[in-house]
């Protein structure tokens, strides 16, 4: 394969066209590597909001999400501990 290339490179700078074979290649390999950028980006972006929509789903059916059905008071967080001890 490597020879093919060299073979390639040379025939194309002995006709005077290297400049052309290469801006095509950058091109090409520039055209793959963005694309293959994005659409792992677009992926990522799709995965995490398939994830979020499926934690919301799972805290409103139990009753701790943030939708209508939440329990305990509205200024209190469940997660956090308690700032006074009413044990004394």
């Amino acid at each position: 394969m490597g020879w093919l290339l060299l073979f390639l490179v040379l025939l194309a700078a002995a006709f005077g066209i290297l400049g052309a074979v290469l801006k095509a290649v950058v091109f090409v390999v520039l055209t793959i590597v963005l694309t293959v950028v994005l659409l792992s980006m677009l992926a990522w972006w799709l995965v995490k909001r398939q994830a979020r929509r499926f934690v919301r789903e799972i805290d409103t059916r139990s009753g701790e999400g943030r939708g209508p059905y939440r329990r305990g008071s509205p200024g209190e967080d469940p997660e956090l501990p308690r700032t006074h001890d009413d044990r004394y």
